[in-house]
């Protein structure tokens, strides 16, 4: 994988995330060199971002970036043949939407990630006390 491609993941995310609570966002990423390269540590760093990971034992808590990231091979990737990397871009965007706004996790209450973090966005605003 190269760090440019994580770059403009990267890049694309934190362009479309809106800055409504006041908590530190995190980045979930496994040891590999594109996510702690100088480039990517530097975005994060400018956008106010922490790494979940920068060296070799300092994880806050992986599991869960583990966990999308098996879920992604399994339901999307696995025993499937791509014909093209355009193929597989769009398929990647296309899961990413569904697994974002449309499928349900059992940890969020059978709701999906968009939606709860909507409902955060309209509690946080309709309580300002949250803020401090």
């Amino acid at each position: 994988m190269r760090t440019d491609l994580v770059l403009d993941a990267l890049r694309m995310a934190l362009t479309r995330r809106q800055d409504v609570a006041d908590v530190q966002l995190v980045h979930h990423s496994d040891a590999g060199s594109q996510y702690t390269s100088y480039a990517f540590n530097q975005i994060l760093d400018d956008h106010g971002v922490l790494a979940s990971i920068g060296s070799v034992g300092d994880a806050y808590d992986n599991s869960m970036a583990e966990s999308f990231v098996d879920t992604f091979k399994t339901e999307l990737i696995s025993d499937r043949v791509w014909r093209t990397q355009t193929q597989l871009e769009l398929a990647i965007v296309e899961w990413v939407a569904w697994f974002n706004n449309d499928r349900l996790h059992e940890s969020l209450g059978d709701r999906p990630p968009a939606e709860v973090e909507a409902l955060y966005d309209e509690q946080y605003r309709l309580t300002p006390s949250l803020n401090q």
